[in-house]
């Protein structure tokens, strides 16, 4: 409602006043906008809390349970009430990987991260609870507050059951169409073999290229079916790793001979700074060599001919080691850097269409270092080069972290 207090002819005028119709105090009937956002905002806040289907809960910088509303206590069944400073989050959440590997007091842990980076973590998928009937996979989103000068977190957690049914569903159906694809695409490429070797006649130097160009693609074809069975397999749960004590060096040894007729052909050299003393890593020593062949050759890809990359292994913290694949090559666009993880995403930059790829190499490098109860980034400068770095286990870390799970 507006009411205009002026008067013609007086020379003198009130003010005007606005008034706003929506916003109504039952108490003391109607107020001036102004005055009545903050008590709105507050009411609408405290009633999102309460009734929002998601579990949202408010700790503090000792990782103690300040808050909660009740889908939260529901889904950790956790009492009713105000649960104040008693709980805390290692008791209640007890956050894991989907590899099952617990997150308390590591790197990975996302409210360390959170809190120390002071940075909002989004849509990151976690198994939570404190006994392992209760466990419930979710998305976690983390956002840093601060009151009063002091640090907190709040967390919403979403449970994903529901849309785990229906992408089990879409999975079952990949994983199938990949296996039927699988076989014939193995029994082409055993019988271009044959040809090649000469068991079906001799044959001219233009057949062995045409021959080759086919071996080629249907090489390609059989890496894209077993990467898309890789991340169904993934998706349906099915996705183990098998964890040993292995050494850095020899690892990245293998890898880099491998990759050295490409490096060769590419004209880019490779420089391993990975010391002979580095601790023994955690890890399952197969999926680990398909990350490091992933970033090397996206890096050899990348960089143009007389360019270097390079690979370092230093210590992250007292459970983990960091490795990066440092190449000086063209850089990543800025637009395409907030999608360089997704799924066979596709940048539109010029370069790109030159390189090829269909874009899983990074996200199933991602998924792998993720199972392990690791991290993985990226720097880079356009024109300068990138530099992808990842935290692994390591294995002396892991035992101490299980002694002090198990007390």
């Amino acid at each position: 409602m507006r009411k205009d207090m002026s008067q013609e002819g007086s020379g003198t005028h009130r003010e005007e006043e606005t008034y706003d119709l929506a916003v109504v105090s039952p108490r003391r009937g109607r107020r001036k906008r102004d005055e009545a956002v903050p008590l709105e905002r507050e009411l609408v806040l405290t009633s999102f809390m309460t009734h929002s289907p998601d579990a949202l809960l408010v700790l503090d910088k000792d990782f103690c349970l300040r808050d909660s509303n009740p889908a939260a206590r529901e889904m950790l069944r956790l009492p009713g009430g105000k649960p104040g400073t008693l709980w805390k989050c290692r008791e209640m959440l007890r956050c894991k990987n989907l590899n099952r590997m617990e997150l308390c007091g590591t790197s990975s842990c996302p409210l360390t991260r959170v809190l120390q980076q002071d940075e909002s973590l989004q849509n990151e998928e976690l198994l939570v609870g404190a006994k392992e009937e209760i466990f419930c996979e979710v998305s976690t989103s983390v956002t840093p507050i601060r009151i009063a000068e002091q640090p907190y977190a709040v967390l919403a957690l979403r449970d994903l059951s529901a849309l785990k049914v229906a992408n089990q569903v879409r999975s079952n159906f990949v994983s199938m169409v990949s296996h039927e694809l699988r076989t014939p695409l193995n029994s082409v490429h055993g019988f271009i073999e044959l040809l090649w070797q000469g068991h079906m006649g001799e044959l001219n130097d233009e057949q062995r290229l045409y021959l080759g160009y086919a071996q080629e693609g249907v090489q390609q074809l059989i890496s894209i079916v077993e990467d898309i069975l890789f991340m169904t397999r993934s998706d349906l749960g099915q996705f183990e790793t098998k964890q040993q004590g292995v050494q850095l060096l020899e690892l990245v040894r293998l890898v880099a001979q491998s990759l050295q007729p490409q490096a060769l052909k590419a004209g880019v050299a490779f420089v391993l700074e990975i010391a002979p003393e580095t601790p023994l890593l955690y890890v399952d020593p197969q999926r680990i060599k398909q990350v490091l062949n992933n970033l090397i050759s996206n890096a050899i890809k990348y960089t143009p001919p007389g360019g270097s990359v390079t690979i370092t292994a230093s210590v992250h913290d007292a459970h983990f080691q960091m490795i990066s694949v440092t190449d000086t090559g063209y850089g990543i666009q800025v637009e395409d850097r907030p999608h360089i993880f997704e799924r066979f995403y596709q940048s539109n930059h010029s370069q790109q269409s030159k390189m090829g790829g269909y874009g899983l190499g990074l996200s199933i490098a991602r998924l792998i270092v993720e199972q392990h109860g690791g991290t993985i980034s990226f720097d880079t400068v356009v024109g300068k080069g990138s530099s992808f770095y990842f935290t692994l286990p390591i294995l002396e870390g892991a035992k101490r972290q299980k002694a002090a799970s198990r007390e």
